[in-house]
């Protein structure tokens, strides 16, 4: 068990390098939440104060703007990448331990997740903006939307991308109606009553909600229970996803 951790440490530290040493996707995950957040929180603040645009409008960037484009397309531009160049193969005929390979990946993009996390938090802070509710639940709602969108991403990245020109046909398909139906930029008040039913399957609703909720209002954990519960589940059912999927491209690549 202690060498899996440490393989586990290993692949997500590789990942980490990797991704600091190209530095174009790390750069855009942190200058793209940032934009989105100064640009909706000064214009929300139009008729408000700035200190409560910025307390409502943080929680969605950092769900819609920041976590969904790392944690979903970045697992899967990291399976393409290895596929291309070859290197998941020999990492089966090495002594990785394959869920180490896995593991080391969701860890990996945790940690992308909380430093994009202090980003847009820090910035909501300095237009005087706070974090009104539990920190602990608001972070336990960040983590299952991370591993939701790791598993996804792992899903999509396993199954239907083969080369770097594949990734962002997924992302974009997949998640563009999802962020519009989840309120991320702006008020689920304003959808169609069909629009707000449909809405209440997409999990992005779900977690812009309880994290407005949350930060924004300081509501408790029993006040969100539902957002939670879906949460739970649908994190649950990705990551199983995920590994599914992850599972069934190492069979593919042994027998290649």
């Amino acid at each position: 068990m202690v060498v899996r951790y440490g393989q586990i440490l290993a692949v997500t530290t590789r990942i980490l390098t990797e991704l600091w040493r190209t530095r174009r996707s790390l750069i855009f995950w942190m200058v793209f939440p940032t934009l989105m957040l100064l640009l909706f929180g000064l214009i929300y603040a139009g008729g408000s104060s700035t200190a409560t645009s910025f307390d409502l409008t943080a929680p969605g960037v950092l769900i819609g703007a920041a976590l969904f484009f790392s944690c979903l397309g970045g697992p899967i531009s990291v399976i393409v990448a290895e596929r291309e160049r070859g290197t998941l193969r020999r990492l089966l005929l090495s002594p990785l331990q394959p869920s180490a390979y896995f593991l080391g990946i969701v860890l990996a993009y945790v940690c992308i997740a909380l430093a994009q996390t202090v980003i847009v938090y820090g910035i909501s802070f300095a237009f005087g903006g706070r974090f009104h509710g539990s920190v602990l639940l608001g972070l336990a709602i960040v983590l299952l939307s991370v591993f939701s969108f790791v598993g996804l991403g792992f899903f999509f990245g396993a199954r239907f991308t083969r080369r770097t020109e594949d990734v962002n046909g997924p992302v974009a398909a997949f998640g563009v109606p999802l962020l519009v139906l989840g309120g991320t930029f702006f008020p689920v008040s304003i959808l169609p009553p069909f629009l707000l039913t449909l809405a209440y399957l997409d999990p992005i609703f779900h977690m812009n909600q309880s994290l407005k909720a949350v930060s924004g209002l300081g509501y408790t954990a029993a006040q969100v229970s539902s957002h939670l519960i879906f949460l739970v589940a649908f994190a649950a059912v990705s990551m199983a996803l995920g590994v599914s999927s992850y599972q069934r491209m190492l069979e593919q690549e042994k027998r290649a």
